[in-house]
């Protein structure tokens, strides 16, 4: 079991047992956090960029967001790569963006894909190829059965 695991999961019960008032799982996140499980420490990110059960704090979200990354969570990379990409919580950096989407992608995070086509195919962070945006979104429709458009 991973470093922090059942902490992280007691705090998933607590959050699922008390729908209106999570603050009881905000400790257990904390402190599997400090053992540096990465799912808590994405858990605390959404929570900080949402606002949700905590004060919102875009920039404590992006900082955790780059741990949780740096410690394995395609869902980090990918949300990181968005913060970039936007400039939420973070300065804007369409090239560091798309080094994101590219680690999520290749981490296995299929909304990835469909960002790194769109990056290919409008120049965002990436020289702008419009053939193989559009055959990587080509690709990525045969895989996710069409959900996507330019």
């Amino acid at each position: 079991m991973a470093k922090g695991e059942r902490l992280y999961n007691k705090a998933l019960l607590e959050a699922s047992s008390e729908p209106e008032d999570n603050k009881k799982a905000f400790p257990f996140l904390e402190q599997s956090a400090k053992l540096g499980n990465h799912k808590a420490i994405y858990a605390l990110a959404t929570w900080y960029l949402i606002g949700k059960y905590v004060k919102k704090d875009l920039q404590k979200g992006v900082d955790l967001l780059k741990r949780a990354a740096f410690k394995g969570s395609v869902d980090a990379c990918f949300d990181l790569a968005v913060a970039y990409e936007k400039g939420k919580g973070i300065n804007k950096d369409l090239e560091l963006g798309f080094k994101y989407y590219l680690i999520a992608a290749i981490r296995g995070h299929q909304e990835a894909i469909h960002e790194i086509a769109r990056c290919y195919y409008y120049g965002l962070g990436i020289s702008k190829n419009k053939s193989l945006g559009k055959s990587l979104y080509e690709l990525n429709n045969e895989i996710t059965g069409g959900i996507h458009n330019i």
